[in-house]
Order: C-alpha cells, then sequence, then structure tokens
C-alpha cells in the first residue's frame, strides 16, 4: 500500500478494506480544473495545513461543491515539498484522534500542486506568478507562524532583509513577506484584479499583521519610485484587497511513532519520518484532534470559497475579535499554559496524562469555570460554556493526543498577558469583582516563577522550553521578573496581587514536593 496516485490505484481495495477513506471525486480532473483556474492558494506547508485546510477541501471536493483543489506553496523549508509532498504526489494520510480512543483515517487529495517560494526555481515561481494573475484566484491564505509576519525589529527599525527587498524593487525580493508582496503587486500589474489575502495563524488580529507586513513593501516602493504609488492604492482598496481577521483552532502535534505503527500494520508503505536540515520533522501523514474552529471575517472581494458548508464560520470583523478573546483568555489557553507550567514542575510529558491527575484536572476546570467564565467574551456564534465543556471533557483528556507540556510551554512569556492579563483587567474593571477574588491565576503565575527557577518538584535540573525573554528572565529575581508589566499585560502591584504571587512563589519554592503540596492545597 504506498501512498502515490499509482499506488492508491493499486492498492484501492485493500486501503477501503483497511478502513481508509479514499477521495470520491476524479483526481485527475480536479488537477486540470486547478491547473486552468486555482482558486485557493495557501503559505504554509506544515502539519496544520495538511489536517485542517487541506482536509476542508477534500471534504468540500467530495460533496461536489468544489471542482478545483488546493495549491500549497512553502517559503520556509523547501525540504517540506521535495521530501515529503511531491515523492508522494502530494498526497498524506489524515489521522483523526478521537477520546474515545477510534481514528478516522483519510486518504486527503485535496493538494493538486505544490510550489516552493523561491525565485532561483524559476519553474514554481513562474508557476506562483501564474496563480497571482489568474481571474479565479479567490483567496491567498497563510499559516507561517506570527514570526513569518515580522519585517521589523522591536524597535520599529527595518529588518536587514525587508530594507535590501524595499531598495530591490517588487522583481528582486528575497525575504518570505517580500516576495509575497512581490505576487500581490503581480496580480496589480495584470488588472489590479480583487483578492482575499487571509492570515490562519492562531495569533490575534492576524489580518492587520499580515496587511501591515505587505503595507511595509507597498509604501516602501512607493517612496523609492519603484512604483507610482498604485500599489498602495490597491492595497488600501478592500474591494480589491482583503486582510481578513480569524480565529483557527485545531491541535496538530507533531506525527507520533503510535499511529505511525497502526499505519504500518495496515499495509501502508514508506512512512518514515524526515527531519529537515532545518529541524523540521514531517512524515506522510499527519495526526490531529478531531475538534476544530475556523472562524473568518466575512471579507471576500472577488468571492468565497463555500467553506461554511464544511463548519467555517463566516461572520464580522467584531465577532471574530470575540470569538478569538473568549479562546484565548478564557475557555483554551490559559487552561494550557496551566497545564503547562505545573506539567513541567511535575515530571508529566503529555497533556492527557495531567488531565488524569485529580489536582490538575481540578485547577484548569475551577480556572475555567468559577474565575475564567466571570469575564468571558460571548461572541453569539459559539457559545462560551460548550466550548469550555468540549476542553476540559474531550479535547485536553483525549488520551491518543500526544501533546506535551513541554511544547505548550514554549514562549510562555509571551502568553501570559493576554490569557492572565486581561480577565485580571477585566476584574479590576468592574465594581461588582476584585481581583481579591482571584485565588487560581495568582497561583499559576506564581507557578512561572517557579517554572523559571529551572528544576521540577523534585529539585532535578529541568530543561526549560525555548521562549525569547528567557536569558533574562531566569537571571532575575522573583519580584523582578512580577515588575516586568510587558510579561503579565498588567501592573501586578497595583492592588494586592503581586505580593500574593510571590508569597505563593515562595511556598511553591519550599522544598522538594512543595509544587505538589501547594496546589493541592489550592485546588480542593
Amino acid at each position: 500500500m504506498l501512498l502515490t496516485d499509482t499506488g492508491i490505484k493499486n492498492s484501492c481495495d485493500t486501503y477501503k478494506e483497511k478502513g481508509y477513506m479514499l477521495p470520491r471525486y476524479d483526481r485527475e480532473a480536479v488537477k486540470k480544473a486547478t491547473a486552468e483556474s486555482p482558486e485557493w492558494i495557501h503559505f504554509g506547508a506544515g502539519n496544520i495545513f495538511r489536517a485542517f485546510q487541506g482536509n476542508l477541501m477534500q471534504r468540500l471536493l467530495d460533496d461536489g461543491l468544489m471542482k478545483t483543489g488546493l495549491i500549497v506553496c512553502e517559503g520556509y523549508d523547501y525540504e517540506i515539498i521535495e521530501k515529503m509532498y511531491r515523492p508522494h504526489d502530494n498526497l498524506s494520510i489524515l489521522a483523526t484522534l478521537k477520546a474515545d480512543g477510534t481514528a478516522d483515517k483519510v486518504v486527503v487529495g485535496s493538494i493538486t500542486q505544490s510550489l516552493i517560494l523561491d525565485r532561483d526555481s524559476a519553474a514554481d515561481f513562474d508557476r506562483l506568478c501564474e496563480v497571482f494573475r489568474a481571474d479565479s484566484l479567490k483567496m491567498v491564505s497563510f499559516t507561517i507562524t506570527e514570526k513569518g509576519y515580522v519585517v521589523k525589529d522591536g524597535d520599529g527599525k527595518l529588518l536587514p532583509g525587508t530594507e535590501a527587498d524595499i531598495a530591490a524593487g517588487p522583481d528582486g525580493t528575497v525575504s518570505y513577506i517580500g516576495k509575497i508582496a512581490s505576487l500581490l503587486y503581480e496580480r496589480y500589474r495584470a488588472g489590479a484584479k480583487p483578492v482575499a489575502m487571509v492570515s490562519m495563524d492562531n495569533c490575534s488580529h492576524n489580518g492587520d499583521k499580515l496587511r501591515e507586513a505587505i503595507m511595509t513593501f507597498a509604501s516602501g516602493w512607493k517612496e523609492t519610485g519603484a512604483d507610482d504609488g498604485g500599489f498602495c492604492d490597491y492595497c488600501n482598496d478592500v474591494t480589491k484587497v482583503s486582510f481578513p481577521w480569524s480565529m483557527i483552532d485545531k491541535i496538530t502535534p507533531r506525527p507520533d511513532a503510535k499511529i505511525e505503527a497502526m499505519l504500518a500494520s495496515d499495509g501502508v508503505e514508506g512512512l518514515d519520518a524526515v527531519v529537515t536540515s532545518k529541524n523540521t520533522y514531517v512524515a506522510p501523514f499527519v495526526n490531529a484532534e478531531e475538534t476544530e474552529y475556523l472562524v473568518i471575517e466575512d471579507a471576500f472581494p472577488n468571492g468565497r470559497i463555500p467553506l461554511d458548508k464544511v463548519g467555517v464560520i463566516y461572520t464580522e470583523r467584531e465577532t471574530v475579535d470575540k470569538v478569538e478573546k473568549m479562546k484565548v483568555c478564557t475557555c483554551l489557553n490559559p487552561l494550557h499554559t496551566a497545564l503547562a507550567i505545573f506539567g513541567c514542575l511535575l515530571g508529566y510529558k503529555t497533556i492527557h496524562d495531567e488531565m488524569d491527575d485529580e489536582d490538575l484536572r481540578t485547577l484548569v476546570y475551577k480556572l475555567g469555570h468559577k474565575e475564567g467564565m466571570k469575564t468571558v467574551v460571548d461572541p453569539g456564534v459559539l457559545k462560551p460554556a460548550e466550548f469550555l465543556d468540549n476542553v476540559l471533557t474531550k479535547r485536553l483528556p483525549n488520551p491518543f493526543m500526544p501533546d506535551t507540556p513541554q511544547r505548550i510551554a514554549c514562549d510562555t512569556s509571551q502568553k501570559l498577558p493576554i490569557r492572565f492579563g486581561e480577565t485580571i483587567k477585566a476584574y479590576r474593571a468592574r465594581p461588582d469583582l476584585s481581583t481579591e477574588d482571584l485565588k487560581l491565576i495568582p497561583l499559576v503565575l506564581a507557578g512561572y516563577l517557579r517554572y523559571l527557577n529551572g528544576t521540577d518538584d523534585e529539585g532535578r535540573p529541568m530543561e526549560l522550553s525555548p521562549d525569547p525573554m528567557l536569558d533574562t528572565l531566569t537571571t532575575l529575581s522573583a519580584e523582578e521578573v512580577l515588575g516586568h508589566t510587558e510579561v503579565f499585560g498588567t501592573d501586578l502591584f497595583e492592588d494586592s496581587l503581586g505580593d500574593r504571587v510571590l508569597g505563593l512563589y515562595k511556598e511553591l519554592s519550599a522544598g522538594n514536593g512543595a509544587v505538589r503540596s501547594l496546589l493541592h492545597k489550592s485546588v480542593v
């Protein structure tokens, strides 16, 4: 059972006997239609794309709601395309892992072409220009991580690559976003055709981040005279180019050895993962949770892909913002961070194992229901209580999701201002609430201070997850860390909160077993 077009054709009956859902559409016809009239191109060929956007298009094709498929382009790690996509004819296997222990296995064939964003690969770049010139193109989407949109340093100064690309003009760009701006310029040059540029990255107001990055180049080219200003006008015209906000939510860990073993036992061959020279871990399959959310601002000047037929919510910008705040400030992300911090301190290796720990399970239940829900933002299109219940009873306890507290602990200093700072500010703003009522949020913040010590609850050295502020914070005292308002999103010493966090930190640091002792005492 090979994962190629020929392999699927030759082993079609075997795949079906083993429980795999195969594409129900004529893949060759879809390839041809996409080549002639592309409607959707996506940048960022990682696991979330294959598990989510790729499968959304698969379902649309299966239901006869689309005639064209997806084109994917990778702009950071070209080996993903060269060593994984193309050898498998752009096919992949999606293993959807359910909390009841079952797994749906789907051969995803909706990706009809894979490209690299490299001017030195003339055929690929020419095809990209052709796609961007196409009248049919409706959506250009992205999952390139929040860092992918950065074109300036922390002081607002242009990065060297950005500066060089502005000087080089639209036909000489080398940086990632510079090349994206060049491709959009190609669409402008072909008749200022309409298109939606849709960031689907997991960050707040993602459309603004993409727009600001593109406009840096557009305004720069205007200043240098590389463009007469028409491109700026084009990008600023919402009837021509839109930058919708979106909220995405689906847990997609790296390919897991247990899933590889399951697929291999079915007889699927060639499942070996590839670790690229940029240390990207990719395999012919992806494993992901069943639950998924995608909410997109309804701003599509050249028409929409009918994603609303497969569960995506199109709505107003204000509603997208509310959904984001509901998730990030209350119903998911704070719980994840709490489990990450205490999971590392207590030696856990998976999130689902943490949910078997009564103290940790009670911590996140009360953190969500007792403290977070009092100030939750209700977006209307999703019910916060149902979302939270789904997180607590299905998503976090899923024993087949191999997500780790160590992965989630990455960049914690960047996450705390939104995940907890916003709730603290909301408590302070409400006359009927007080931060004195908060018991578990201070515990989590104290847990973060204890985490920065670099030892677990048994006093053993503990590797800290990557974080841009790690080198700074680990050299400071606990009180000095709490003084970094940018880390917590607010001045914790504005009221008694800062002193209470310091007190809890001292208890957590009292010796081996102190973390478990205080955690248990705090949640009973």
